[in-house]
């Protein structure tokens, strides 16, 4: 008897402290209070946070992309760099404990423009007539989808001609294209397919509608960053045939993407061509007195005679090529248009930390004149 009244002393003891201890706790137990955030926007959509907040022992911040969990971070700052346009919650948590906390939420906006996803509304406009030529071919890409006049390349080239022969990184579909307010848009995207790291498209009027001779002018913005690699070209009908290069090759616009001086600034324009079994290639480039190719439209030509090719940047000549010796015979036979964004590859090197994905190539126009006299 005297045994079982000391064990009920024992456990009535242990379950008055152990509520005395709980009520402490409680009465030590002090929420936050006061908390204050700021959100600054920076260069290609990165964010800084900044918080403060009475009696917080540590912060936890998300940045509101999907799937993401608040993160606790060190300090009164954080840095988060958003790799697209949109508009995001950011949510801080100021905590006493893990499991108590108050909380505060700031919506940030990332612009397309951050990544080059804006269409410009400036920039250089062709005429749509010339004297001594007429219109044979246009397309003004109208209404929501590629006329009849593109077909897609697809894949990676893969196993005949992987990487497209430059080791390309891209994995071409058909869903990066579309066609909206009178926009043709190609976009280059990070994400899997295929097993590719990065997808794009490739259109092109092979089979569809091909050209010998005349004026080409094609309106386009460019995107921009590190291994971005845009290209408005041409390759000869033959090429099932007699394959590359004896097919020849025109390179109307390329641009080897990067923020280095002589990258997102600058045009090329090369011809392609079998030269007694070796492959050869000449070309010239333009550069931007200002700006770079993504920030306005810009017309790119060509005026393709019998024996020479004339590049144009906005109706200005800057490199001419003499193809009347017999071994450039490939420049007097007809060609078909190819579009494309490729990502990497041997001419721009693969992207960087600097690369923000999605990129695009916006095209307002193609128009194809021909002499008429």
């Amino acid at each position: 008897m005297i045994r079982f009244i000391s064990s009920l002393y024992v456990v009535l003891f242990l379950t008055v402290a152990q509520a005395c201890t709980q009520s402490e706790v409680d009465q030590q137990l002090v929420l936050p209070s006061n908390l204050e955030v700021s959100v600054r926007t920076e260069a290609r959509g990165e964010v800084v946070v900044s918080f403060s907040a009475t009696n917080a022992n540590f912060f936890r911040v998300s940045f509101g992309t999907p799937g993401e969990l608040p993160q606790r971070v060190s300090g009164t700052e954080a840095r988060f760099t958003y790799s697209e346009p949109g508009n995001f919650t950011i949510r801080v948590q100021a905590h006493t404990t893990e499991a108590d906390f108050i909380v505060a939420e700031e919506e940030v906006s990332i612009a397309p423009s951050v990544f080059g996803l804006f269409i410009p509304e400036t920039g250089y406009v062709s005429p749509e007539s010339y004297a001594g030529y007429s219109l044979v071919w246009r397309d003004e890409f109208t209404g929501t989808s590629l006329s009849s006049d593109w077909v897609f390349d697809l894949g990676d080239g893969c196993p005949n001609l992987c990487g497209w022969g430059n080791n390309e990184l891209q994995w071409y579909r058909r869903e990066n294209v579309r066609v909206e307010n009178g926009y043709l848009v190609i976009q280059a995207r990070r994400e899997a397919a295929g097993g590719r790291e990065f997808t794009s498209s490739r259109i092109k009027t092979q089979g569809r509608q091909s050209f010998q001779y005349g004026r080409i002018d094609i309106r386009a913005a460019l995107p921009k960053g590190q291994g971005i690699w845009p290209a408005l070209w041409m390759l000869g009908d033959n090429i099932t045939e007699v394959g590359w290069p004896r097919c020849g090759e025109i390179d109307i616009m390329e641009m080897v993407g990067g923020s280095a001086f002589g990258r997102d600034n600058r045009v090329h324009g090369t011809l392609h061509w079998d030269n007694n079994g070796s492959w050869a290639n000449f070309g010239g480039f333009t550069t931007l007195e200002e700006g770079i190719f993504n920030d306005n439209f810009h017309v790119f030509s060509i005026i393709w005679e019998e024996e020479k090719i004339t590049w144009l940047l906005d109706d200005v000549q800057f490199f001419v090529i003499d193809t009347s010796p017999a071994e450039l015979d490939e420049f007097r036979r007809s060609f078909f248009f190819l579009f494309n964004v490729a990502v990497g590859g041997n001419w721009p090197g693969n992207p960087d930390g600097s690369t923000r994905f999605p990129q695009q190539m916006v095209v307002d126009y193609v128009r194809v004149f021909q002499r008429t006299s």
